[in-house]
């Protein structure tokens, strides 16, 4: 079982490389306060009728950890992607690839924090990683680190790097007997609640926007791939692996960027994209060393 739940983050960084592109694509026609709502309100309704069994169920036990829960909710589904979309509008596809390879790396920061220890392989596992990630988004030039520009968007995706890595850390306080069915219903079900009063009230002042075929794609994949799908994915992965071993496949979403881009867009692979996902998986099997002693 173990063997196979390494598939599971990888699943959802493969999703969420997707979310990444289409965000990016439609920041012009939806705003980020918007594209929230709407993904995790479609989440809801497409699980409800899945998951308010479960919550029914185990409303006992979702009752006596409401507090932890709750907040779990609020940070990895309302906080999490809001803030990636805020951050998306102002900042370019590069950078925001850049910061958000660095949730590994912040992951084993808040495990060190808390008294968690990182193994040696594992520590330089995510280096080579991160460092491939460098590489690819550099395009083999590392000299353009150098020419890239920091904006008030790149903030937002730096907190949302830190809001995720905080998520996988407190996936350790769900109790283990709380199916992940009755946990994902319950968490997308708070964090769509925790962002509507933002929405309807409009507090942030967004503009408005109209429905489209493009728009209603864009909202329909985010909920469906990389809100139900990843995410349940990666809350088993984490309970199987670990946080700081899953935080590892975050370094496969510029690879499966480009992937996705020579399969939908005819972009042609460039050798830098293959020492890049070279060095990338080079870096997890390190990392994945340390889980099979």
């Amino acid at each position: 079982m173990k063997n196979t739940a390494y598939l599971l983050p990888a699943l959802s960084a493969l999703f969420w490389s997707g979310n990444f592109v289409l965000a990016r694509y439609v920041a012009n026609d939806i705003p980020p306060i918007a594209l929230a709502y709407w993904r995790w309100t479609l989440a809801f309704i497409l699980i409800l009728p899945f998951a308010i069994g479960p919550i029914w169920q185990q409303r006992s036990l979702i009752r006596q950890h409401l507090l932890p829960l709750t907040l779990l909710s609020i940070v990895g589904v309302a906080g999490f992607n809001t803030f990636v979309y805020l951050g998306l509008q102002t900042t370019t596809a590069t950078n925001g690839l850049l910061i958000n390879s660095m949730i590994p790396i912040l992951i084993i920061v808040c495990s060190l924090l808390i008294g968690v220890r990182i193994k040696l392989w594992q520590g330089i596992g995510v280096v080579t990683s991160f460092g491939g990630v460098i590489f690819l988004v550099c395009q083999g030039d590392l000299s353009r680190l150098f020419s890239l520009s920091f904006n008030r968007g790149d903030l937002w995706v730096l907190l949302s790097a830190l809001v995720w890595a905080v998520y996988s850390i407190g996936l350790k306080v769900k109790p283990a007997e709380l199916s992940g069915l009755a946990f994902l219903g319950f968490s997308i079900g708070v964090g769509s609640c925790t962002l509507a009063p933002i929405y309807w009230f409009d507090l942030l002042g967004e503009k408005s926007w109209t429905f489209s075929m493009q728009n209603g794609f864009a909202i329909g994949y985010t909920a469906v791939f990389a809100s139900l799908v990843a995410y349940f994915c990666w809350n088993q992965g984490v309970k199987f692996i670990g946080a700081s071993t899953a935080g590892q496949f975050i370094h496969l979403m510029p690879v499966f960027g480009s992937g996705l881009a020579v399969l939908f867009i005819g972009e042609v692979l460039a050798w830098y994209q293959l020492v890049g996902a070279l060095a990338i998986g080079i870096g997890i099997l390190l990392s994945l060393r340390t889980q099979s002693r």
